[in-house]
């Protein structure tokens, strides 16, 4: 079973940037999609993007699109999360997850429909 780590975490301010990475222990089949949520304390697990295999399609909530970008480095089977302009609602720790996706583009609605999530890293936005 593949494994996934996390890393880039931090605490930052508002309007900086960090980038996540989420590196495979192996490499991600093709219809697979590797996905980022975040989980604020008190709230539920939300879906932040994700990033098709087969046809590199990408996912954004609409709250971090022209935001966050993700990407892939094939060669080091590893996902990244771009993330400019933080804002304090971006807080939460984050976790990246794989899970099969045939359609054209993946989903972020359900976090039941990905695995092996990752330990995960936090991200903090604060003044």
């Amino acid at each position: 079973q593949v494994q996934l780590v996390e890393s880039g975490g931090g605490l930052v301010r508002p309007g900086e940037s960090l980038r996540l990475s989420c590196a495979a222990s192996e490499t991600i089949l093709s219809h697979y999609a590797i996905a980022f949520f975040r989980q604020a304390p008190g709230k539920e697990r939300e879906g932040v993007a994700c990033f098709t295999m087969y046809n590199e399609s990408k996912n954004y909530k609409d709250s971090v699109k022209g935001r966050f970008a993700i990407s892939r480095d094939a060669a080091k089977n590893t996902v990244y999360l771009q993330m400019n302009n933080l804002a304090p609602e971006d807080t939460g720790v984050y976790y990246c997850g794989t899970g099969p996706s045939f359609a054209l583009t993946c989903s972020i609605k359900w976090a039941h429909e990905y695995g092996s999530w990752g330990q995960g890293t936090q991200v903090t936005v604060s003044s």
